[in-house]
């Protein structure tokens, strides 16, 4: 328990996904905690207006889609007139939150973790002030997650609906005739399909010449594709110069990435989604002897632990992908070496998942950098790839878009990267994550028995590709 100069032994700063996980986990531990929160509820931007409501709204749409395009008629089931009830489908996402948020609470009560309700600003090295009150720790988390980067010149209102960010998105009180997402990254994809399933008409503005950045090349290509045969419209290599609005419609000015000819796009609703930035204003991290990198995060070492002793940084205010599952496993692991224990997380094993239709999933290294890294240590790489189209149970389900690829070390065969589009690609990555957590080699993957019919069957027959010998095509 926290000693006679202290009130706790460790203090979290903000209670999203890192943060309250590394509550949580330090409170396990037998470590006196708190975690500050300014927001009215728990979990962050994930669960409040991030991964979980879009989930929510994702697969709500998906299910009207199905019933309004015909595909359920082809199954056999006739469902008549298809009508949307939006103001239900948003209360069935809030109500998700709303359990969820709920959840949490209860287990800071369970785990003992006292919620300081209220903005914490460093006020010295162990010392934050929360709601006008001094809290001094032993140890202090910093995890103030992220928000959205704003596009400079296009002010997002999301109150009136017409600019808005990926928050005012979730929101909107009637389809758009059309939506314009700036940024063709994982949110834009996700929040554009939503409303292109519900009717909208969805263009979607990138800067680069292809949407997904970060992502394999070939899923990426494939991606493209795919989200073109399901009539959203792509303007790639294409920047944008100004949003203007006039009443409820938007005007927005595009040119060539290169510079070139402008033109305009008229629109109902535009979504500014070009990435996020970490959260460290109004924290004072002066007043704790801290700085911020060129980037605006907080570097740590590989304890989470800052230039400063005593104070740890989780979560999207770090380096690294500005993913909640990350800060999650950051959250266990700087919790144990504040214990004393070992916590580690292997940065080379962390997913990531696009939750379109189908789902985009990946884990480890990109072709294009399997193809680097072999070029310089001298082993080379081989890939197996296998479609859902010759796959049985994607068949079963008229699912025929997407593969599964495995890249692996030419030399030790051991898995480097998996790269998949399947519509339960977000469940099947984590048997890749595993496998390569283990070191396995696409061999291992090759022979380990997978149930028929399964989309899982993709990935084995993959693995046999590396090795030359898938048996399905």
């Amino acid at each position: 328990m926290a000693d006679g100069n202290y009130d706790y032994d460790v203090l979290v700063i903000g209670a999203g996904p890192g943060g309250y996980v590394a509550a949580i986990r330090a409170a396990q531990l037998g470590l006196k905690t708190p975690c500050a929160e300014s927001r009215e509820t728990l979990g962050g931007t994930c669960l409040n207006v991030g991964c979980i409501p879009s989930k929510a709204m994702l697969h709500a749409s998906e299910f009207y889609n199905d019933a309004a395009n015909g595909t359920l008629a082809k199954l056999g089931i006739k469902v008549g007139q298809v009508e949307l009830d939006l103001d239900a489908m948003h209360g069935q996402r809030k109500d998700a939150v709303k359990q969820l948020t709920g959840g949490i609470e209860f287990l800071f009560k369970k785990n003992k973790v006292d919620w300081l309700k209220g903005h914490a600003k460093f006020t010295s090295a162990d010392t934050v002030e929360v709601a006008g009150k001094a809290v001094r720790a032993k140890n202090i988390v910093i995890a103030t997650g992220s928000s959205v980067t704003p596009l400079p010149g296009v002010a997002v209102d999301n109150d009136k609906q017409v600019i808005v960010d990926s928050t005012g998105a979730l929101e909107l009180e009637k389809v758009p005739d059309h939506l314009v997402v700036i940024g063709g990254g994982v949110i834009g994809l996700e929040l554009g399909s939503v409303w292109k399933r519900l009717g909208a008409k969805v263009t979607c503005v990138e800067f680069l010449d292809q949407i997904l950045p970060g992502f394999d090349g070939e899923v990426r290509k494939e991606a493209n594709k795919i989200f073109k045969k399901q009539g959203i419209e792509f303007k790639l290599g294409t920047k944008v110069t100004s949003v203007t609005v006039k009443g409820k419609k938007a005007t927005v000015t595009v040119e060539p990435a290169a510079g070139g000819t402008a033109e305009t796009i008229e629109a109902d609703a535009v979504l500014v989604s070009i990435g996020r930035r970490p959260n460290t204003d109004g924290l004072d991290l002066d007043a704790a002897g801290l700085q911020t990198n060129k980037r605006g995060q907080i570097e740590i070492d590989h304890r989470f632990q800052t230039g400063v002793p005593g104070i740890w940084a989780i979560g999207d205010v770090v380096p690294g992908p500005m993913l909640a599952h990350k800060a999650e496993d950051e959250g266990v692991a700087v919790a144990e070496n504040i214990a004393g224990q070992t916590g580690i997380v292997n940065h080379d094993v962390i997913p990531s998942v696009v939750y379109t239709w189908p789902e985009i999933a990946g884990v480890g290294l990109t072709e294009e950098q399997a193809r680097e890294k072999g070029a310089q240590n001298g082993n080379g790489v081989k890939v197996g790839k296998f479609p859902m189209l010759a796959n049985s149970r994607a068949k079963t389900n008229h699912e025929p878009d997407g593969f599964v690829k495995v890249i692996a070390d030419a030399k030790s065969d051991r898995v480097l990267g998996v790269w998949m589009i399947a519509s339960v690609a977000g469940s099947m990555i984590a048997q890749a994550a595993q496998a390569m957590e283990f070191g396995a080699t696409s061999e291992d993957i090759a022979y380990t028995c997978h149930a028929h019919p399964t989309h899982a069957e993709a990935f084995k027959e993959a693995a046999m590709g590396v090795l030359g010998k898938p048996i399905h095509i």
